[in-house]
């Protein structure tokens, strides 16, 4: 799936059509995952928002949805939600190949590299989220407002435009600090512990082994790189997906952004910040599974090169 850095030397020169196609395929693969996920991410913000769905969890969370508001609720924020990955998912896949390859070569040689990887992989898909949520948020708050106020609007247009127009930038980007606390852990999750998931599976068999991996098997192993990466992104990232949707709703006291976060994380407590963690992790481990397996293939059929690989081999 990827090429590996072998001495002498060398990294692949990317083009601007190769970037172009990791932001397609990155694009696509977000598109489809987040807006496939519609219904339990609007089970998940209710169960985090909303009173009624206190000590709910997916299942009957969704039952409570269908039963109160009818099927179509569960589609809610739909429109926000696949554009706004679209843009935000294809600036971070680009973005982190773009990223990894500028720190590999500001590494200088591939024994550097190697040893300094974490910090490579940290950095390269921190910087890119950072670009990509600055195209994501207005979407976001979009989609959480449709979510958690019945009839605010019919749907992406007009939800976009009546927050723009009564709270102009202002409220589209009062989320922006908390989708940072939320996307970056989330990135490093998803970027940083697939890589070491590959890492481990290929240092644990030989050269001749790897060379002659069945489809089904690359299909394992990035599945399951996939699902544990997930886990690790829904894990560091919930607290602040919580506080985030709190934020839109308008919950917690007026001054800056800081003080409202740390207003609302001490109400919340612990357990309040990880509330609706259980259905989060169901998604998200479905999300990136989903959008690195779409990713590689999307990558394949647009006849992307492959990215970077730094993993340490023994």
């Amino acid at each position: 799936m990827k090429t590996h850095i072998n001495h002498p030397f060398a990294v692949p020169q990317f083009t601007g059509r190769d970037y172009s196609s990791f932001f397609a395929a990155g694009a696509l693969c977000c598109t489809i995952s987040h807006g496939a996920l519609t219904p339990i991410d609007v089970v998940k913000t209710r169960i985090q928002i909303d009173s009624a769905y206190k000590g709910l969890g997916i299942f009957s969370g969704t039952r409570y949805v269908i039963a109160k508001e009818g099927p179509a609720a569960l589609l809610t924020g739909f429109g926000p939600t696949a554009v706004g990955y679209f843009a935000q998912g294809g600036a971070k896949f680009a973005g982190y190949e773009f990223w990894k390859k500028y720190l590999v070569q500001i590494a200088g040689d591939q024994d550097t590299a190697v040893k300094y990887r974490t910090a490579i992989y940290l950095g390269a898909a921190s910087i890119a989220e950072f670009f990509a949520d600055v195209l994501l948020t207005p979407l976001e708050a979009t989609r959480i407002r449709l979510v958690s106020e019945r009839g605010y609007a019919t749907g992406l247009v007009t939800g976009f435009t009546r927050m723009a127009r009564e709270g102009g930038l202002r409220e589209l980007y009062a989320g922006f600090l908390p989708i940072l606390c939320k996307q970056i852990p989330y990135a490093i999750g998803q970027f940083t512990v697939n890589e070491y998931c590959h890492e481990l599976v290929y240092r644990s068999i030989s050269e001749d082994t790897k060379r002659n991996l069945s489809g089904t098997s690359q299909f394992g192993i990035a599945l399951g790189s996939g699902i544990i990466a997930g886990f690790a992104a829904a894990v560091l990232s919930h607290p602040a997906d919580t506080l985030l949707s709190q934020i839109n709703k308008g919950h917690g006291p007026s001054g800056s952004m800081v003080y409202r976060l740390t207003t609302l994380a001490r109400e919340a407590g612990f357990k309040g910040l990880f509330a609706g963690l259980g259905p989060r992790m169901v998604m998200t481990a479905g999300l990136v599974s989903s959008q690195f397996l779409m990713y590689g293939q999307i990558k394949k059929a647009l006849n992307a090169p492959p990215g970077i690989e730094i993993h340490k081999e023994d």
